[in-house]
């Protein structure tokens, strides 16, 4: 094999399948500790050095060093290959049933569990689509213009955190869901023309779905109750709620009955002077049309 070859073969840590070990959280350390130190007994019992275990999976010692360590979290991919070049059985490609519940950020996780768990979902976006609706190409659009910026390899997991949220939709039973998206982030052409036309179609396919109710606040609305920013409302079949809002109560998760019904006039409100679902979904056509 040439120099070259062997280059692309063993690829740079920001290409390779593994994302970094948030030390706060403490069940996504404790997981990723344990994956690693069994990858590393079974290595050694192989009679494997990390590097050349490493050429056998086509990452660098140095990858195979972090993940082993437990401060790198590995992909699917990775443990597939580690199994078959260990002979592990299928043990270590079993271990992903653990990694992929903490292969995203704890705060992205217990989001996601909640809105997993909603019987309705209620979102208003002011400056952007919500995350829910947006396509892999917008989504990395959005998230690639932080300053400042994220590396390439923390972009991919957001975007993949992100579109796992999107599970949501494959319920069965399906929640409720209703989002109020303003005009103006509909009219910015994030990530160009071809990926603001498949967040525009993205739109429409999922406004259409039976379980959402999708309307779009007119830039001719000179004023309304969604001024102070985003607002997100979940609510559970036990007759709990959860509300957000991120120009109320410092945009602090709450529970409290008297603060989660001002949410709930304040979005109710918006979503009487926003389109109808059927106004909104011509408009989405008719912008589409434009493109």
């Amino acid at each position: 094999m040439s120099v070259d070859s062997e280059a692309v073969r063993l690829r740079s840590e920001a290409d390779e399948p593994g994302w970094e070990v948030d030390p706060d959280d403490e069940w996504g350390v404790a997981v990723i500790t344990t994956v690693g130190r069994q990858l590393k007994l079974r290595r050694e019992a192989a009679g494997l050095r990390a590097g050349d275990f490493g050429k056998a999976v086509g990452y660098s010692e140095d990858m195979v060093y972090k993940i082993e360590a437990g401060k790198r979290i590995p992909r699917q991919e990775f443990l597939t290959a580690a199994d078959e070049v260990l002979g592990a059985g299928g043990l270590l490609a079993a271990a992903w049933e653990d990694v992929k519940k903490v292969r995203y950020p704890k705060k992205v996780r217990e989001l996601a569990k909640l809105e997993g768990q909603a019987v309705e979902i209620g979102v208003y976006e002011c400056h952007t689509i919500a995350g829910l609706l947006q396509t892999p190409d917008h989504a990395r659009a959005v998230i690639s213009a932080a300053q400042p910026p994220y590396s390439p390899d923390d972009v991919e997991r957001m975007v993949a955190a992100r579109l796992a949220r999107q599970s949501v939709f494959e319920r069965d039973p399906a929640p409720a869901l209703s989002f109020v998206l303003e005009e103006g982030a509909l009219r910015r052409p994030i990530g160009g023309t071809m990926v603001w036309r498949r967040q525009l179609e993205r739109l429409l396919e999922v406004g259409r779905l039976h379980n959402v109710v999708l309307q779009v606040m007119p830039m001719n609305c000179d004023t309304h109750s969604g001024l102070d920013g985003r607002i997100e409302l979940l609510k559970f079949a036990d007759g709990t709620a959860v509300g957000r809002s991120d120009g109320a109560f410092n945009g602090r998760p709450i529970h409290e009955p008297k603060h989660l019904r001002i949410l709930e006039l304040r979005y109710g409100t918006i979503r009487a002077q926003a389109l109808s679902p059927r106004e909104s979904l011509a408009f989405i056509e008719q912008l589409l049309g434009e493109t």
